[in-house]
């Protein structure tokens, strides 16, 4: 099968690093016109300019806002009124005793996770039902379904995006815009290494044993017994954004290794 999106233009939020900045690659080698987002703007260009060393004839641009507000989101729009393609990745984590999480700490994640992908999703959704032909990602997780002890307000908010996800697709039923969650385990982001790089050291113990012990201790249901890497993610996601994706909307598409213990 090859993919062209030659001709579409693709917006991937949080895209500087991680699973973000491998989904904006992917499309930009996929002949997409990319606009890659970041908070500030040193990272937005270093993001840029690495995707133009890894793809010559890459068309790649980016904004540099706060999308965990209402005005961060306002202008990313304001700079880029139109696109074909939203990917809604931006998103934060952290393990934090459910006990000790106070109502700040809730109402950013609420903000950056759900808030930023609902004010994005509004608006965009709007160019492609009037054109006729669209492709909106939701960037969850297995969390949604597995919601974890330790990151309850964070599982909470991916499960938010799954009913963001499939409660757009009923809106723009009949449509030639799909919208859909993708929902990765834990996977090898520069976020996640950090984490795990931090918690091998207090241990006393090599990052990648500490990977192979998390993922036996606390993911022992992984069929593929590792960590994902963003590349892998970014595959489902530049698939869903295709052509050959028209008939599937409305569905959570797992790239989480087997971890969620059914078939549905």
């Amino acid at each position: 099968m090859h993919i062209d999106l030659s001709g579409k233009r693709a917006i991937v939020t949080g895209s500087t690093a991680g699973i973000g900045f491998a989904i904006a690659r992917e499309l930009a080698e996929s002949g997409a016109e990319v606009t890659v987002t970041g908070r500030t703007q040193a990272r937005v260009d270093a993001a840029i300019e690495s995707i133009k060393q890894a793809a010559t004839n890459a068309r790649v641009s980016g904004v540099a806002a706060d999308l965990g507000t209402a005005e961060g989101c306002q202008a990313l729009i304001d700079a880029r009124p139109d696109t074909d393609i939203l990917v809604n990745n931006v998103g934060i984590f952290g393990p934090q005793d459910f006990f000790e999480i106070d109502d700040a700490t809730w109402q950013t994640f609420f903000d950056v996770n759900v808030m930023s992908a609902v004010r994005l999703s509004r608006h965009y959704a709007r160019g492609m039902k009037q054109r006729d032909w669209g492709r909106i990602q939701f960037i969850s997780s297995e969390s949604a379904l597995n919601i974890p002890s330790e990151m309850v307000h964070y599982g909470m908010t991916k499960s938010a995006m799954q009913s963001l996800s499939r409660g757009l697709a009923k809106v723009l039923s009949g449509t030639h815009v799909t919208v859909n969650a993708i929902l990765p385990g834990p996977t090898r982001s520069e976020g996640v290494l950090d984490m795990l790089r931090q918690a091998a050291e207090k241990q006393g113990i090599s990052q990648e044993a500490l990977e192979a012990r998390f993922v036996q201790e606390n993911r022992p249901s992984s069929i593929i017994q590792r960590l994902a890497t963003p590349e892998e993610v970014a595959h489902m996601c530049v698939y869903a954004a295709s052509e050959q994706a028209s008939a599937t909307t409305g569905a959570a598409l797992r790239v989480e290794g087997g971890i969620v213990d059914t078939m549905a």
